[in-house]
């Protein structure tokens, strides 16, 4: 059978201010789609992947309709399901047969509702999609029933209906790679200017889900039941070989935290170093699993970067979103990370549950004490499935315009802040940060590269909007 797997068509304004989009957009490689492509591609289906980033929506409707696939397979996050919805039903427009089935975060969280928002759906994934989609392509090639196909809710005629769920894939080894072939131009998926040395940059996960229970993450695993599934260093190391194969330069490994398993993190870099594998690398941790050791290990295995959750200067609001962390952990893994040679990036949320103004002064403060070499400041964002969505009553309220869910407009407001107050102090927090003169010297010292040039470039221009235009990132200002 033939399965056309879609990305909806977007474009960068729609996320991001015009006037800051160009240090802040990037474009990564979607994993779970490619996982999905690798696992049909197995099976002996036909595959395409159409990825609206880089076409436009009437690009895609031209490839369905020569591709003609049997099935169509959505992807959507959150703030893209109304693209979504206005895709699929195009698509159903060209040939009303064509069986259209969502998946991602927004279908997984939602599931039956996304059925009912359109009648162009057929089915949705609720969970992991590498086995489920396999086994709905087998259950729609044979003409038999969907009823034992688990992990969706699905288009029964005028009834929907909801299959038990799909068991998490506990050997996460037996996952086909991601079918990296079909994402074109690989030079055209890059992280955001200043985030990567070499070009073309692949994204690895090596491990799938989180044991910590921050408010505002999205897990399928919603009670944490099954932890961490780490895949095994030697099949971290066969993906690694066979991007490097491929072409790639550089590696983001996008795990939630690479140093969750210290003595498999270890081992990783250690393997690498002792492989002599040419890449440079960008990875995630916590803050409270790292140490000197670590990261000089990270650094000697060709690790250029590293990223710190921070997310908030102030205790309590590290508390309210349960991230087990404490401020003197960030100092000193900041510190550390440095020493080791590496580049750091902190990111940190503004409209936290209980947070005021003041306190976001503070984080601001906290962020030029710590001194990363990268720091970005975000709206806290209540995704579905979330214990903030749960519970929005009890912390805040949430905006009813899923184009605010991005990390960009503020979607929440907690009851101690307003909307304007989180606004304001993302703008704030940008022209403090990045404003400092001993900042921009230190940047201008370490200019290396053409690439180097052209961060600074993009970063300038958005500083420039920044200090000469008021309320850049409010919700009526995002697209102007």
């Amino acid at each position: 059978m033939k399965c056309a797997l879609v990305i909806p068509s977007w474009v960068p304004e729609e996320i991001f201010s015009s006037k800051t989009a160009g240090s802040q957009i990037n474009y990564w490689q979607p994993l779970g789609t490619l996982y999905v492509a690798s696992s049909l591609l197995k099976a002996g289906h036909d595959v395409r992947f159409l990825n609206g980033a880089f076409i436009s929506h009437e690009k895609i409707l031209h490839e369905i309709t020569n591709f003609n696939p049997d099935v169509v397979g959505i992807y959507s996050t959150t703030f893209g399901w109304k693209k979504a919805l206005f895709t699929a039903e195009e698509i159903k427009n060209i040939n009303s047969s064509f069986f259209i089935v969502a998946g991602g975060p927004y279908p997984v969280a939602m599931q039956e509702k996304c059925l009912n928002d359109t009648s162009a759906l057929d089915a949705v994934v609720t969970g992991e999609g590498e086995i489920t989609m396999v086994e709905l392509m087998t259950g729609l090639s044979t003409g038999g029933s969907l009823d034992s196909v688990e992990g969706i809710a699905y288009r029964q005629g005028r009834e929907i209906r909801k299959n038990a769920p799909r068991p998490l894939i506990t050997d996460v080894d037996s996952i086909p790679f991601p079918a990296r072939e079909l994402l074109g131009n690989a030079r055209d998926y890059i992280p955001p200017p200043a985030t990567y040395r070499r070009k073309p940059v692949a994204v690895i996960m090596t491990s799938r889900g989180c044991n910590r229970r921050c408010i505002f993450c999205f897990q399928i695993d919603r009670e944490r039941k099954h932890g961490i599934r780490f895949r095994s260093v030697d099949n971290v190391m066969q993906e690694i070989e066979l991007c490097l194969s491929q072409g790639y330069r550089e590696i983001k490994f996008i795990d939630d935290t690479l140093a969750a398993d210290y003595e498999r993190a270890m081992e990783i870099a250690l393997e690498i170093r002792k492989r002599r594998l040419d890449f440079t690398w960008f990875a995630s941790a916590c803050v409270h699993q790292v140490d000197k050791p670590l990261l000089r290990a990270f650094r000697d295995a060709g690790c250029w970067a590293i990223l710190f959750g921070a997310e908030s200067g102030v205790q309590k609001n590290l508390n309210a979103i349960r991230k087990g962390i404490t401020l003197e952990q960030t100092r000193a893994a900041v510190a550390a990370a440095k020493e080791a040679g590496l580049t750091v990036y902190t990111p940190f949320l503004f409209g936290i549950p209980g947070q005021t103004y003041e306190d976001g002064l503070r984080t601001i403060e906290f962020a030029c004490e710590i001194n990363p070499d990268i720091a970005n400041f975000h709206a806290l964002t209540p995704f579905p499935g979330t214990d903030l969505y749960d519970n929005i009553s009890q912390y805040g309220t949430m905006s009813e315009d899923l184009a605010d869910y991005t990390y960009q407009g503020a979607a929440f407001v907690p009851h101690t802040m307003t909307r304007e107050e989180i606004a304001s102090l993302r703008q704030l927090a940008f022209k403090k940060f990045y404003g400092r003169p001993a900042y921009i010297f230190r940047k201008l010292l370490a200019l290396r590269s053409i690439n180097d040039i052209r961060a600074v470039a993009t970063g300038a221009r958005s500083m420039f909007w920044l200090w000469i235009k008021n309320g850049i990132f409010s919700h009526r200002q995002q697209s102007s």
